[in-house]
């Protein structure tokens, strides 16, 4: 618990911290609820959607994967080989949650449908009800720069 809360410090503080320009290794969140950063691999052609998070024992906790489209389409996941709980955040292309699944449960593959999207950002399962990460909260990554972005670069 206090290696959890600790860890939640080091998010919040990081993401306080001057924002330097979008890296593709990044990931900025902004809200009502505060800021965060989270370091993300990005899973943009068809073999690394389909791999994903699978098959991985743990993530570290300030860390995530950015599922990123072309154009915006019906954004469907499962969780077929993935061993540990997430929470799916369902992005349009302007770089604003639409939508969130909470604590994704491993091994499940009943489809999780998050509208019509661009991006999904999977996180560690029940971090963004700790974090009151919400609908409306804004992301800045490269990715929707192309968008007409709510948080630009």
């Amino acid at each position: 618990m206090v290696r959890a809360a600790l860890a939640l410090l080091l998010i919040w503080v990081t993401s306080n911290a001057a924002i330097a320009s979008c890296r593709e290794d990044t990931v900025y969140l902004r809200g009502e609820w505060g800021q965060a950063r989270f370091s993300i691999e990005i899973a943009d052609t068809q073999s690394s959607q389909q791999i994903g998070l699978m098959n991985r024992p743990s993530m570290p906790l300030a860390a995530g994967m950015l599922f990123v489209y072309d154009s915006p389409s019906p954004l469907s996941f499962w969780m077929r080989n993935t061993l540990i709980p997430l929470d799916m955040l369902f992005i349009n292309s302007k770089g604003v949650v639409r939508h969130i699944h909470h604590m994704a449960k491993p091994l499940d593959e009943t489809p999780i449908y998050g509208g019509i999207g661009i991006a999904v950002l999977e996180i560690n399962g029940g971090l963004a009800k700790s974090m009151s990460i919400s609908v409306g909260t804004e992301l800045r990554h490269q990715s929707f720069e192309k968008g007409n972005p709510s948080w630009s670069c």
